[in-house]
């Protein structure tokens, strides 16, 4: 994910794309007690297959999570919690079936990160050309 990184992160292989986002969703749980667990989560991140949540409190790996947003929701597999200064950082694998579309939920402050470097590469080249 692009927030926290740790040995997990290393080693994905994700072949679609990220997009960068800031948006508070719902999410559920149940506590390995059977208790259900709820709370509000910022969305760090999202991709078709899963997303990085930073929720105020421990959730187990392996825990399933809902995440709730106006209109649905996306159920998954939390594969890390990692807690980075402001908070626990959740890593979801989305269940099969469960895939992100932007047509369906469109976060806030949504950013594909290759416009970024696309942008800054035509800078470069712009800037270079001048000089």
């Amino acid at each position: 994910m692009t927030g926290p990184m740790n040995q997990l992160d290393m080693n994905e292989r994700r072949v679609e794309p990220r997009m960068l986002c800031a948006d508070l969703v719902d999410v559920q749980w149940k506590d390995p007690t059977g208790r259900r667990r709820r709370g509000v989560a910022n969305l760090e991140d999202i991709s078709l297959s899963g997303a990085c949540l930073q929720v105020d409190r421990p959730v187990p790996l392996g825990t399933i999570l809902r995440m709730s947003y106006p209109n649905g929701e996306l159920a998954g597999i939390v594969k890390y919690c990692v807690f980075r200064d402001i908070g626990y950082f959740l890593g979801v694998e989305f269940e099969p079936g469960n895939r992100w579309s932007q047509r369906h939920f469109r976060p806030q402050h949504l950013l594909d990160p290759r416009r970024l470097v696309t942008r800054a590469t035509n800078r470069v080249k712009t800037d270079s050309t001048i000089n």
